[in-house]
């Protein structure tokens, strides 16, 4: 089976071939995305063709599918430009929905990636939260979280998302402590991705990220997307910002009632044949 290494900013992916994956894809992700007896990385991309584009489905590194990657949609874009499945502007459909992509070539294995993320879904529902009766937004909602009081705003880029705003950027230990317990937490009843916002002016936040089925990652396009439309929401900040992340920056526009576009690299490191067995999985 053949496989390519790529990531985007450091959160990082392994493609495959869709044709190429077994029965057992959750323990075959699982096995894949583990750094010591695998590839390594926080998910497992799986792709096709499509007539305008690429198609993709997201495993995470624990083997449960997730609806979209933006960083992983930037790295699918990036192989299909270098492949030439595609063209520089294409489709990667996602089970979130099509994302309208834009790649420039930096370098052979380094590319520049403008991406349609769609509109943000803001309404308790469509997150999904466990909040009755439901409202419009959910922004700086106190919740009891592992002993303490914490005011989250939840937003969804086709997959939950939930944001806390603090004075100074989040330790490695807060990340560890608050990131599972909000992952898990019973107000997200399909769990969550976290994001830990600072905001440094009005055109930049800087954030870390637990994300959802994986932990703590250097960088998260979705997550980066949803910290910049909370931000928004809580107010005092502009509509274009950069979202600095533990892997590098990425630039993201929340236009007046309309798409989220983001903007970041994407590098393919490597190509080679994984040859354990297929039907090979860890728990």
């Amino acid at each position: 089976m053949r496989f390519t290494k790529a990531h985007g900013l450091g959160n990082d992916f392994i493609l495959v071939a869709e044709s190429d994956a077994p029965e057992d894809v959750p323990a075959w992700a699982r096995r894949l995305c583990d750094r010591h007896r695998g590839i390594g990385g926080d998910g497992l991309l799986l792709h096709a063709p499509a007539a305008d584009g690429v198609r993709m489905r997201l495993i995470n590194a624990d083997g449960l599918e997730g609806e979209v990657s933006g960083n992983g949609v930037r790295c699918l874009a990036a192989l299909a430009v270098s492949h030439d499945w595609a063209g520089d502007r294409h489709i990667v459909h996602t089970a979130a929905g099509p994302r309208a992509v834009t790649v420039a070539r930096l370098t052979p294995g380094r590319f520049r990636v403008e991406t349609d993320l769609g509109p943000p879904r803001l309404g308790s529902r469509d997150v999904p939260v466990a909040l009755e009766p439901p409202r419009e937004r959910v922004v700086d909602h106190r919740l009891q979280v592992a002993g303490q009081t914490l005011c989250v705003t939840a937003t969804s880029m086709g997959n939950p998302h939930c944001a806390i705003f603090l004075d100074a950027p989040a330790d490695d230990a807060l990340v560890a402590s608050l990131g599972p317990a909000l992952e898990h937490h019973p107000f997200f009843p399909r769990r969550t991705n976290v994001e830990f916002v600072t905001v440094r002016g009005p055109g930049e936040i800087r954030v870390r990220f637990w994300e959802r089925g994986v932990g703590p990652t250097q960088a998260s396009g979705t997550g980066a997307a949803s910290a910049v439309v909370a931000a928004v929401l809580r107010g005092g900040v502009s509509r274009r910002m950069r979202a600095v992340c533990d892997g590098g920056v990425l630039e993201v526009e929340w236009t007046s009632g309309g798409s989220v576009r983001q903007t970041g690299e994407a590098e393919i490191v490597f190509e080679g044949e994984w040859r354990a067995a297929a039907d090979v999985g860890i728990s």
